[in-house]
């Protein structure tokens, strides 16, 4: 599992919202924004919402447990900064315990294990 930076981290800490990438069975890919936490204690990226057990996202990792997320901002348009990170890994269908992740999470979330990390602007 590959770890995150002290910067990376920051950045995820500034930050809710992202977008999950999945494909399922078909292989066909599919992309919607999420919010998500940062698991310091497993190093994991957990993607959630109020009813994530009844959406594609969730049944594509039950059936191919890989995703990637991006998340990105602007912090400039004059001059034009853009900054992301892009993590990619083995993704988990849980069923429980998204919940204790903050406001806006129900019980069912997905758990990202880093596999591969890309960034761009952040230190």
């Amino acid at each position: 599992m590959t770890q995150l930076t002290s910067a990376q981290i920051d950045y995820l800490d500034g930050q809710r919202l992202g977008r999950i990438a999945t494909a399922g069975e078909d292989g066909k890919p599919h992309v919607v924004p999420t919010s998500f936490r940062y698991n310091r204690e497993l190093n994991t990226i957990d993607v959630g919402g109020f009813h994530v057990a009844t959406t594609k996202k969730y049944r594509d990792v039950q059936a191919n447990p890989w995703a990637a997320i991006v998340i990105d901002d602007l912090v400039s348009v004059d001059p034009w900064t853009p900054r992301m990170l892009e993590i990619r890994g083995r993704a988990e269908a849980l069923d429980d315990g998204g919940g204790s992740l903050g406001s806006g999470f129900g019980d069912a979330f997905i758990r990202i294990h880093p596999d591969k990390v890309n960034s761009f602007g952040i230190e």
